[in-house]
């Protein structure tokens, strides 16, 4: 331990990043700004070869800061897991979806471990950072890193530490979000804990990797549950005929006891509609029912449907149907000003509108095309005549550049979901 301890301390420490997407490229950059020698993997070649070219595919890293770091030596990428074997530390940042049954996926992580298997050695530090069920670090990584003999705590050293990469967020980035970690053994956290440290202000060291891998589940499952209870706030509001958004904005001037969470057509993105489930997952397998986190996914869900009905019944106040309607959508990525559609609701809420008949287009300065379950569309230039041949503009993501002006002063009818025209009372608006 104490010389990869120095090793760390010194930067004299080969630091690996398997997984070079939204998580693992912006930490690889960040210990490559501190002055380590860092190594990304990625099994994406036209990942590698695009950053080999000092070009990002990520929104929040810029092409320069690749470049940069490409022309120091001390960012390099590659498609070869033998490089492995050349590590200090290997830090995992893999995808972890869902099955088509709604149960954790974590082939990718025991691919990675797998790999590491076979080109690890003594004195490796190993982190898994990708978002998983409490228990994956010890009871799934750590048998396939012992299977060659080697031993956690001696020979090697294991942790886990949950990523918090909120994409699009220009305040909170890797250097100001606190890091939580969780070793297998107390030399195993400590190492993690001196790693990090040398890029990220604030380390909370927490007593397991199991606490570490619930904590991330708690912190998501926190805003799901918040939010399913405020859509069912804005669908009761609906039919009481009360602004849903003045009654939030109004109850957040309580200064204590209350924080707001906003409704919207459903939820997006890889953390908040996935985390959730593998917490349920866990509990199922251990006997317990989540029924907070089962309904809460149950209302969310719901949200592209309700979307639709608002929809139709705002059609329908223009003597449309909304079969054979020109239906715009605004926004197909999964947050503002992102270019992620993983699980976004626009998705769902198109395909329904195309099954119910109506022609559907988009507009979404981020993501330029899009292929979802047969679905494909590129997206259309917003302009005023082509506004003028729309039924209905629908808002689903209040990307920040997006023309408000333009949209309402030249579409017929406007749903907006997010309440993107805050302040602007005209009759064609409708607010979910």
């Amino acid at each position: 331990m104490s010389i990869l301890l120095k090793r760390i301390k010194t930067k004299d420490a080969r630091i690996g990043i398997v997984g070079l997407g939204y998580v693992g490229l912006p930490l690889a950059l960040e210990f490559a700004r501190s002055g380590y020698n860092v190594t990304g993997i990625d099994k994406n070649m036209e990942r590698v070869e695009s950053l080999k070219k000092g070009k990002s595919y990520i929104i929040d890293v810029t092409d320069s800061e690749v470049k940069q770091l490409i022309k120091t030596g001390r960012f390099n990428v590659t498609g070869d897991a033998s490089v492995l074997s050349k590590l200090d530390a290997v830090i995992i940042c893999v995808p972890t979806p869902l099955t088509k049954t709604k149960d954790p996926d974590v082939s990718y992580i025991i691919s990675v471990s797998q790999e590491i298997k076979n080109y690890m050695h003594k004195g490796q530090l190993f982190v898994l950072e990708s978002t998983t069920y409490p228990g994956t670090t010890e009871e799934l990584v750590l048998p396939i890193l012992e299977e060659g003999g080697l031993k956690v705590g001696r020979d090697f050293f294991l942790a886990f530490s949950p990523e918090r990469i909120d994409p699009g967020n220009k305040q909170y980035s890797v250097r100001n979000i606190p890091k939580v970690i969780g070793g297998v053994t107390r030399h195993c956290t400590e190492l993690a804990r001196c790693m990090y440290s040398a890029i990220i202000d604030t380390i909370v060291p927490v007593s397991s990797p199991k606490v570490a891998e619930t904590v991330k589940l708690l912190e998501n499952t926190f805003r799901s549950v918040n939010i399913a209870l405020v859509n069912e706030i804005a669908l009761m509001a609906g039919r009481l005929g009360i602004d849903v958004w003045e009654v939030i904005n109004a109850a957040k001037t309580k200064p204590f006891g209350f924080m707001p969470f906003y409704p919207g057509p459903g939820l997006g993105g890889h953390c908040i509609p996935i985390d959730p489930l593998y917490l349920s997952w866990v509990a199922k397998k251990n006997g317990f029912e989540l029924r907070f986190v089962a309904l809460a996914d149950q209302v969310n869900s719901a949200m592209p449907e309700f979307v639709v009905e608002k929809i139709t019944d705002a059609l329908n106040g223009a003597k449309k149907s909304i079969k054979g309607s020109n239906i715009h959508i605004l926004g197909v990525a999964y947050k503002k000003d992102v270019d992620d559609v993983r699980e976004s609701p626009a998705l769902e809420i198109m395909n329904i509108l195309r099954h119910k008949g109506a022609r559907v287009t988009y507009t979404d300065p981020y993501i330029p095309e899009i292929n979802y379950h047969g679905l494909r569309a590129r997206s259309v230039p917003l302009t005023k005549a082509f506004l003028n041949k729309i039924d209905c503009s629908v808002i689903v993501t209040n990307h920040g550049n997006f023309n408000y002006d333009l949209i309402v002063s030249h579409s017929k009818l406007i749903v907006d979901t997010r309440n993107a025209l805050k302040g602007i009372n005209k009759k064609h608006i409708v607010r979910l």
